[in-house]
Formats: structure tokens, sequence, C-alpha cells
């Protein structure tokens, strides 16, 4: 079984030691870059499973690294900080980042958040597909058309929007969306979720602060109404 690769981008040397020594105990091939151009070029050449990205480095900082990276590639990506206030996890989240850890951290709650960013979604999940004159939403093949424009989807955005389709019509709790996307050691991070879903209304609604289709059903979590003319192939439905 190939091993899985993991690119530590930091520009302190003892930080990136520490990570590598550790993950590489795991059974993880690691990479090390010291800042976000170094990430890059590693990105193109060695083509990583998944990046530890510090959000706090001189030039070209990992907010900017992240934008980067999610404009050609859906790697996930686990941001550092040393800052725990909300609005640097926004920040991280709506730059791409799949999930988001204070330093200082314990090795085990980095492991723990490496495996729920690695998990594989269950197979029997991927047959969904929407078709109408205003969308196409195919999760199987990964084809997102709204109003004859091709849309991009992060892989968080990917997960929360399949999970709302394969429920279209019933309210989606916060800790459901946030298991879909997350994984089970998720359901209190509503700030996550809250992210993402502005990110997909800036995406599929003609207005975002009105939104037709991703509705919010307050104290529970979120609603997908789809066009009247939608024709629905959902096998998890």
């Amino acid at each position: 079984m190939k091993s899985v690769t993991i690119l530590v981008v930091d520009d302190e040397p003892q930080i990136r030691r520490v990570m590598k020594t550790a993950l590489a105990t795991q059974g993880y091939t690691v990479l090390e870059a010291r800042d976000g151009q170094e990430a890059l070029e590693r990105l193109r050449s060695e083509r990583p499973d998944l990046i530890i990205l510090d959000m706090n480095m001189p030039v070209m900082d990992g907010i900017e690294t992240c934008g980067e990276i999610r404009a050609g590639s859906s790697v996930p990506i686990i941001m550092l900080t040393v800052r725990s206030g909300e609005r640097d996890k926004v920040r991280a989240l709506d730059a791409g980042a799949d999930d988001y850890v204070v330093k200082p951290f314990g090795i085990q709650e980095l492991l723990a958040r490496i495996r729920a960013a690695l998990r594989q979604t269950p197979t029997e999940a991927a047959q969904t597909l929407v078709r109408s004159k205003e969308m196409v939403l195919d999760f199987d093949k990964r084809v997102f058309t709204i109003r004859g424009r091709p849309v991009h989807l992060t892989p968080k955005e990917f997960e929360v929007l399949r999970e709302l389709t394969r429920n279209y019509g019933k309210p989606v709790s916060h800790r459901r969306l946030l298991q879909a996307a997350w994984g089970p050691d998720y359901g209190e991070e509503t700030e996550f979720l809250r992210v993402i879903i502005n990110q997909l209304r800036k995406k599929l609604e003609l207005d975002p602060a009105a939104p037709i289709y991703i509705k919010t059903e307050p104290w529970v979590g979120y609603r997908l109404l789809l066009p009247e003319d939608a024709q629905v192939s959902n096998s998890g439905r």
C-alpha cells in the first residue's frame, strides 16, 4: 500500500522537525517547505496527499498560500495558527482550508484531524444527480453547472452540498452536515459549516443574501430546495 505523503509548511525549523518525527513514526511520508512559495513548488512536483499549513508566515502567509493551492487543487489542507479566535477560523476556512488546529496542540489531536481529513467518503453515497434548466449537480462525475456556468467546489463544499442534495426538501441538522463533511468526531463546530454554506450560496445563488436554494433552518441546520423542473437520481434517498 502506498504511504500517505504529508507536506508540512512552516517557517520555524523546530516545528517542522518535531512534526516530521511525529508523523514519520505513524507511517506517513513527510515533505517540508519553509514558506508558501516553496510549498506551491513542492505541491506541483511531489503531489502530497495532505498539507499542514502554518497561517503566520512572512512574505506569503498561510491564507494567501491556501488560496493559491485551492485555485488548482483539492488536496486536504489543515491550517495551523497560534490564534484561536473565530475570525481566524473563518479566514482559514474561507480561504479553502479543510480544518484548523491551534498551537500549541497535542500530536494526538493533530493525528485525529489528519485521519478525518484523509477519510474516504462511503461509495454508496456517490450516486447523486440533479438536472434542471437552472443547474446540473453530478456528484458521481463531480460536474456542477449553474445557469450554464461551470462551478468548482472545494472538498468540504462538495460533501456538504451532497448531503443536502441527498435529503433535498428536508431540514438537515448542523451535526449531520458537519459529520458528513468532517467525520464522526465533529458536531459542534457550527462556524465551520457557516463558512461553507456562505461559499456555496455565492456559487449557487443569484443573490447570496436572499437565497432561494439553500435555506437556513433556525436552531436546526439547513434545507436545500431544488427548481420545480429538477429531476433527481439519488441512490441514498
